[in-house]
């Protein structure tokens, strides 16, 4: 099965980021119309996530789901539960912030050269975002995503 693609509306940029943690392709775009949001991902073969029953009723996309939870996490779980989706390989691949697939895992002397000093030794791959720049470890931040995961998707994530 080849991994979703999402287009996410102004109100699901939380979402989205969840969604990118997960490695899946979402696209945000908080400054385009509705009408240019459901043509880019009719075009581009994404499924729609939406809170606007407005944008749903007046422009119909083929490929939408109406997003009802208010909490970003109870909205990933719709969204997996409802679709269907099947756990990713891994998590962390793709860039929370500009949606760029991340870098393969940084040699020891970029690691050294990239990371803070205090986490240059973290287990675990460090990656770059190609797009952004932006650097991802395995810190702490990442092992709180991880556990909301597991409670927000109990027994879906190996």
């Amino acid at each position: 099965m080849d991994a979703p693609r999402f287009t996410a509306d102004a109100m699901l940029a939380r979402l989205a980021r969840w969604l990118r943690v997960l490695g899946w392709d979402t696209r945000l775009d908080p400054a385009l119309p509705d009408r240019e949001l459901v043509r880019l991902a009719e075009a581009e073969g994404r499924v729609l996530l939406t809170r606007d029953r407005h944008l749903l009723r007046e422009l119909r996309p083929v490929h939408a789901l109406h997003v009802r939870h208010d909490e970003p996490l109870a909205q990933l779980a719709q969204v997996v539960t409802e679709l269907g989706l099947a756990p990713p390989a891994e998590l962390f691949t793709r860039c929370t912030v500009c949606n760029t697939p991340l870098s393969p895992p940084l040699e020891p002397a970029a690691r050294a050269r990239l990371l803070p000093p205090a986490v240059c030794d973290a287990p675990g791959p460090a990656r770059q975002c190609p797009g952004c720049g932006r650097i991802y470890w395995r810190g702490s931040h990442a092992r709180r995503m991880h556990a909301a995961l597991l409670q927000a998707l109990p027994g879906w994530l190996p």
